[in-house]
């Protein structure tokens, strides 16, 4: 099948076949085309041009009304596969409870946990689908989804099947992520080498032996996980060919970011608490460092030193965290957003972070993340805007009129 886009105002998002992702001085760029044309194919990206070069076919054609097009945004780290909300510890963080001490109290992931553990697998299929097909609306192409509210083997693998359902029922690029390594199952309370081992000698088997996860994670940090416990599951992790991405430095310093990088990590996410070391760390590793400002919003915690790993000439890439704890939202337009506003990020900077990088954090930037010849052609159409500062500078005006995603 052939469709044609035409009377685009802007193509943006245009990049050259086998990039992979911008670090540094090439974040600042985002090419594009004026008054312009692109061809679908069979749910790939065909070509685009200028309008003149257009040669009008027998086609479906979409009149773009001289809106921007651009690709659809890549989430890289989201936890949208889970069971009700925890709108009651909402009330906790208004009234000044941190993150860490509702964990303490027991609450946080562990109530998560509680709620998964009651609910059926297709009714956790059928919420999670709700937040799928949200995302899709507001212009989100590619997701990457995490376990971590099962805490136990029964529990952990219903959510990766749920994540595999989700894989074959929607059009959305998905990459699953193991991640029974949230927090200590409330089975294991006091025994967190124990919990540990039970992941290594049971879990990462029956997920390998079902094919369900694309990596494995472990939130490593203050109050949750050690580096050599990190260490010991992801080197278990490789023994099935199973690629890293690590939960780093939510809370502290945790050391998460260097041993991600020992383990060739695709990425490393959070970074809220960093220091110059992990810049240095990450400098030529192949790891994407990737923020999520919507956790820091939401929490009321530092926002990721996202421009000083641009200026060291690093890449950065942004998501959203979705989940019910700490960033229950999956807008990545808002995401955009917060890079400009509170991260101080430049409107191209965001978008490359939120389109291109966000891509290859989750593996997938061969196939998604921008404007190129062969890649899938998930896109957003938008109104006639003014520039593409308008889209994060004005995020709460409904710009898309339409969002296409390719299966």
């Amino acid at each position: 099948m052939k469709t044609i886009i035409y009377n685009i105002g802007t193509l943006a998002g245009i990049l050259p076949e086998g990039v992979r992702m911008l670090k540094g001085e090439e974040m600042n760029h985002v090419e594009c085309i004026q008054d312009a044309y692109l061809v679908i194919e069979d749910g790939i990206i065909a070509e685009f041009g200028s309008m003149e070069a257009l040669g009008w076919s027998g086609a479906e054609y979409i009149d773009a009304k001289d809106g921007f097009v651009i690709p659809a945004f890549c989430d890289a780290h989201t936890h949208i596969v889970y069971a009700g909300c925890r709108d009651g510890e909402f009330r906790d963080k208004i009234a000044g409870l941190s993150y860490e001490e509702i964990a303490a109290r027991g609450g946080g992931i562990l109530n998560s946990a509680d709620l998964l553990h009651e609910t059926s697998e297709d009714d956790l299929y059928r919420q999670s689908m709700e937040r799928v097909n949200e995302v899709m609306a507001m212009g989100t192409g590619a997701v990457e989804i995490k376990s971590g509210y099962g805490l136990t083997l029964e529990d952990e693998l219903k959510m990766l099947r749920v994540i595999r359902r989700i894989k074959e029922t929607t059009p959305l690029t998905v990459k699953s992520t193991f991640l029974g390594a949230h927090a200590v199952g409330r089975a294991y309370k006091g025994r967190q080498d124990d919990y540990v081992d039970h992941i290594c000698k049971d879990m990462l088997p029956a997920v390998a032996a079902e094919d369900l996860a694309d990596f494995v994670d472990v939130f490593t940090d203050k109050g949750f996980f050690t580096v050599e416990q990190t260490d010991k599951i992801l080197s278990e992790a490789a023994k099935y060919g199973i690629k890293p991405k690590i939960h780093a430095n939510e809370l502290a310093v945790s050391g998460g970011v260097q041993v991600g990088v020992k383990h060739k990590a695709q990425s490393v996410d959070h970074l809220e608490a960093t220091t110059d070391a992990e810049i240095e760390c990450l400098r030529d590793s192949g790891t994407m460092p990737t923020m999520l400002p919507g956790c820091s919003f939401f929490l009321g915690i530092e926002f990721g030193r996202a421009k000083d790993y641009i200026d060291a000439g690093l890449p950065v890439a942004l998501s959203s965290d979705y989940n019910p704890g700490s960033s229950p939202s999956g807008n990545m337009r808002f995401v955009m957003a917060l890079g400009c506003i509170r991260m101080r990020l430049t409107p191209e900077q965001s978008f490359n972070a939120c389109t291109i990088n966000s891509a290859y954090a989750m593996g997938v930037s061969d196939l998604v993340g921008s404007i190129t010849k062969g890649k899938k052609a998930n896109l957003i159409i938008t109104r006639p805007i003014p520039s593409l500062a308008f889209i994060p500078y004005s995020h709460q005006t409904p710009v898309i009129e339409r969002v296409i995603i390719s299966k």
